[in-house]
């Protein structure tokens, strides 16, 4: 049986006996699948250095069926992303996303997923060194929308009542903000109408809508952000990529 060809980006790696790697891949076809890279670590291998984190191209993978775990025959890179790694913001906020992706993501096919990936990591790499901050909580909020967790910011995440402008509290638990009453027994910060404005434009795919955030405020809205995804998407288990970003002391570079 010939193998399938389909796009696919690399989102973790690890070594599997002497010689071979097992791959995760979010591929546009497939979904999230793993699979072993045979002789990925000889000096001579086929594979060279394509298999690094986050690199991009054309997978061709063996297929089996009720396994968990395919061969990978080929995988022709077309971008490494070199420049994610030219500061720590900006990688970080890409491995965050990858292990969001590759935690949480269903394992059939969702192109929707793929392309929104591409397109954050064409951003994480495009943005001014101003704008990293904003353009990464931008970036992740979007995918937990895309993976069908938008938090609810217009209407009461209890009742449904629509919300007044102004200052509102954001339960975590309840996945958006509370109208007045439900906030008597909910908990969790509220935020002022500045950081509430901040929250609905990062949710909305336009650079231009991006707001400009202290690094305090940049501070409080990742540890926001990482808080629903624990309880929403990872169900509250640990990973260690979105907690890098989420913890690093920004200020200090």
């Amino acid at each position: 049986m010939p193998p399938v060809s389909t796009q696919a980006i690399v989102l973790h790696s690890f070594k599997y006996s002497e010689s071979s790697k097992i791959v995760r891949l979010l591929t546009r076809d497939l979904g999230v699948q793993s699979a072993v890279a045979k002789g990925a670590l000889r000096p001579k291998s086929k594979f060279g250095a394509t298999l690094q984190l986050l690199s991009e191209g054309v997978a061709q993978i063996y297929v089996k069926a009720n396994r968990e775990l395919h061969t990978l025959a080929e995988f022709d890179v077309s971008r490494q992303r070199g420049d994610l790694a030219r500061d720590i913001r900006r990688y970080a906020a890409a491995t965050a996303l990858a292990e969001l992706i590759m935690r949480t993501a269903p394992a059939e096919a969702n192109p929707l997923v793929y392309d929104h990936l591409v397109s954050a990591l064409d951003r994480l790499e495009a943005v001014t060194d101003e704008q990293i901050d904003a353009e990464a909580l931008s970036v992740l909020w979007q995918v937990v929308g895309v993976l069908g967790f938008t938090p609810s910011l217009d209407g009461c995440a209890r009742d449904g009542r629509q919300l007044p402008a102004g200052a509102a509290k954001f339960s975590v638990a309840d996945g958006g903000f509370l109208c007045a009453t439900c906030a008597a027994t909910g908990s969790g910060p509220t935020l002022q109408p500045e950081d509430r404005a901040a929250l609905e434009r990062l949710l909305v795919d336009e650079r231009e809508s991006r707001p400009t955030l202290s690094q305090r405020h940049a501070a409080a809205h990742r540890r926001l952000l990482a808080r629903f995804v624990r309880r929403h998407l990872a169900e509250e288990h640990e990973l260690k990529a979105l907690s890098f970003w989420e913890a690093l002391p920004w200020n200090d570079m």
